[in-house]
């Protein structure tokens, strides 16, 4: 079970870490980061596995999107059913 997390804002210090910390200290897996820093924007993209999650998918969302109030930037995650089909084959 993939999703994909995406983290948009001002760049900041701390924002991958919080965010890696959030992920893991929920036994999420993350595959793949991509991020983009353009004029003080920040752009990050994560393909997670969330199948040994300690919380469902929702429960995710609602503390991903709790850090992000805390610090002033937008992340929200999303199932993947594409990326799911295509990382099994």
């Amino acid at each position: 079970m993939n999703a994909i997390v995406t983290v948009v804002g001002k760049d900041k210090v701390g924002i991958i870490a919080a965010v890696c910390a959030l992920l893991a200290e929920n036994n999420v897996n993350i595959l793949d980061i991509s991020q983009t820093i353009l004029q003080g924007s920040f752009t990050m993209v994560m393909a997670v596995d969330v199948e040994k999650a300690r919380v469902p998918v929702g429960d995710l969302r609602t503390l991903l999107e709790e850090l992000g109030k805390k610090m002033e930037i937008s992340i929200r995650i999303q199932r993947e059913e594409i990326f799911d089909a295509m990382h099994r084959i």
